[in-house]
């Protein structure tokens, strides 16, 4: 036996801190916790909000401008311009051809009306193209008449430019001497409320309403101001294209500062870039290569869903608005349509919108009674009835005294 070796005693347990970690590592392992946290957050952040955007129908009509709208407010501006880019020059507008049957209205013939207080009915609109197609151009009424059954708004339909000619844009005409405009003023558009004025349209303004239409750029992007509620929501601009309407309904078209200047009888003014027609005529510039002074359209293109307002010679009120426009043309067809002042309102394919209203007078109406100027808006007649609706728009609504107007009338062809 070997009394030598001494007697196997077990290990003793490892210190404390034996197999503590260097604090590099320590350190490195609460950043990547930490990093990894705020990606899911973030992650889930921009997926919650994009979420209730796509549902938020004040953010467009399609989910692709839904999206489009939540990029840009979320600092992805240069990734939508981007996408839009590649969307447009996959989907280019066409040239040649022609627009589909229907697309200039039914009926060769309209009424005209020789009443007290009642604009003579526009002249027939000439087409851009230089072969016109039958019924382009032709003025057909539309929306609410007077008690006496006088049409207070005519609609036409002509090609956009002698290119694209299978494209087709509305136009509406509107009497100021039966009609009185309102602006309403949305969350969005100009920001900053409580109105007296904004969506929904209440029920017993909707006895009047005969038409309603979209207004301009957001408010950043206007390059002017915004006055309404006797409230200064953003400074007016001198030189300016103006939409002004007096407190006693009538509304006009011109420049800030020169056609119209502040006075204690305007109602509201809203601005929107400068004017695209004056005296007549579109205004120099307009032909060249597309510029954001004009708007930033979808893919940064030039012929693209566009809106205009205009006010004719003897005062009545010219709306148009459709797809495949140049700011060029935008101009042309309003000086076509009568307009010696006009401006561009809103523009691209979710923001352009225009509508009609019928039903007997005095009785509430809904958007279910309504019409869009093109079949192809993809705005429905029933978003200035939504409460979410939050842009800026104008409507049209009988006068209180249209029902006083004695008329006669005869039937002729237009123009």
């Amino acid at each position: 036996m070997d009394y030598d070796r001494p007697a196997y005693r077990p290990p003793s347990p490892p210190g404390a801190h034996a197999h503590r970690y260097p604090p590099y590592v320590y350190w490195r392992r609460r950043a990547i916790t930490a990093i990894g946290l705020a990606i899911i957050m973030t992650f889930l952040y921009f997926a919650v909000t994009l979420f209730f955007a796509l549902l938020n129908p004040s953010y467009g009509v399609t989910e692709s401008a839904r999206a489009a709208e939540w990029g840009r407010q979320h600092g992805m501006g240069f990734v939508v311009t981007w996408a839009e880019s590649q969307f447009y020059k996959l989907n280019k507008p066409k040239t040649g051809g022609k627009p589909p049957a229907g697309s200039f209205g039914s009926g060769a013939t309209t009424k005209k009306y020789r009443a007290r207080n009642v604009l003579a009915p526009p002249a027939n609109i000439v087409s851009p193209d230089p072969h016109p197609l039958p019924g382009e151009g032709v003025w057909h009424a539309a929306g609410r008449t007077t008690a006496n059954g006088i049409p207070t708004v005519y609609e036409a339909f002509v090609r956009p430019d002698a290119l694209h000619t299978s494209y087709v844009v509305g136009v509406a005409w509107m009497d100021t001497n039966l009609l009185t405009a309102q602006l309403y003023s949305g969350s969005q558009i100009p920001g900053g409320g409580p109105y007296r004025f904004t969506a929904p349209v209440s029920a017993a303004r909707t006895e009047s309403l005969v038409a309603a239409f979209n207004a301009g750029f957001l408010m950043q992007n206007a390059n002017g101001g915004y006055y309404t509620d006797g409230r200064m929501v953003a400074p007016l601009r001198a030189g300016a294209a103006s939409a002004v309407i007096f407190k006693n309904g009538r509304m006009t078209v011109g420049k800030w500062g020169r056609d119209v200047v502040m006075t204690n009888q305007i109602a509201s003014v809203r601005q929107n870039l400068d004017l695209v027609v004056d005296n007549s005529k579109p205004v120099p510039g307009l032909t060249k290569a597309n510029s954001t002074k004009w708007g930033l359209t979808l893919g940064g293109g030039y012929n693209v869903w566009r809106s205009g307002l205009g006010i004719t010679k003897d005062g009545a009120l010219v709306y148009v608005g459709g797809p495949s426009m140049s700011i060029s043309d935008l101009a042309n067809v309003l000086v076509r349509a009568g307009a010696v002042e006009g401006m561009e309102l809103d523009i691209n394919t979710d923001w352009v919108q225009y509508s009609t209203y019928v039903g007997p007078a005095h009785t509430p109406i809904n958007g279910g009674d309504g019409r869009s100027l093109l079949s192809n808006m993809p705005g429905s007649p029933s978003r200035y009835f939504a409460a979410y609706w939050a842009r800026d728009f104008f409507t049209m609504s009988l006068r209180p005294n249209e029902s006083t107007a004695s008329s006669t009338t005869t039937t002729t062809s237009p123009g």
